[in-house]
């Protein structure tokens, strides 16, 4: 299996709308519910809890197998795993299946963490857990997380440019999808988990 064949499977699962058929599957249209958005932070407020839960599993699972197995099924350099995470992430954004409107990609994000930068995810989420706990904003959460992950993984120092380079675009790919966001976070507007639901991922 070439790497044009890898990117291409890639993109195709990252656009797997998980959060939309775990919502169908138990009876409700996400889309209509809550803030609209596919994503895990819908799920869990409008579905439930564990199907949240479930749901942020699933999408992480898409990163996590783009970048992690996609390489060993072609005999590629792992380094090959950020292209395929990152494939997967716009995917996931950009989604085939639903005219290209899908979620933020905060969950595939990770799982393309776990596969090719464990310390950074273990980091990133460390901060996303403290930040939301003080804030109870899961946009600003996930910012803080992404941009610590970017950084945890320029300090450790044992990840080669290319990958360092590409994990940032990541970063800044899933920061300026939450614009939105920061938008409302610098207005005073954005709504804080618990309360209302506007949050997504």
């Amino acid at each position: 299996m070439n790497i044009a064949v890898l990117t291409i499977i890639a993109y195709l699962f990252g656009a797997l709308p998980f959060g939309l058929l775990v919502a169908n599957a138990r009876g409700v249209d996400i889309r209509s519910q809550g803030s609209g958005n596919i994503g895990a932070t819908n799920v869990f407020r409008c579905v439930g809890k564990g199907w949240g839960i479930f749901t942020f599993l699933l999408d992480a699972l898409k990163g996590f197998i783009s970048a992690f197995v996609f390489p060993m099924l072609a005999d590629l350099n792992p380094e090959y795993g950020v292209l395929f995470g990152i494939v997967a992430i716009i995917g996931h954004t950009f989604p085939i299946y639903l005219k290209f409107k899908g979620g933020k990609g905060v969950a595939t994000s990770a799982g393309v963490l776990l596969g090719v930068a464990p310390m950074a995810i273990a980091v990133a989420m460390a901060c996303w857990a403290i930040c939301m706990a003080v804030s109870r904003y899961v946009s600003l959460s996930s910012i803080v997380a992404t941009i610590t992950a970017a950084i945890t993984v320029w300090v450790q120092g044992d990840k080669g440019m290319i990958v360092k380079l590409a994990l940032t675009l990541m970063s800044l790919l899933v920061i300026w999808l939450h614009r939105a966001n920061i938008k409302r976070l610098l207005n005073g507007t954005e709504s804080r988990f618990g309360k209302n639901k506007e949050d997504k991922v």
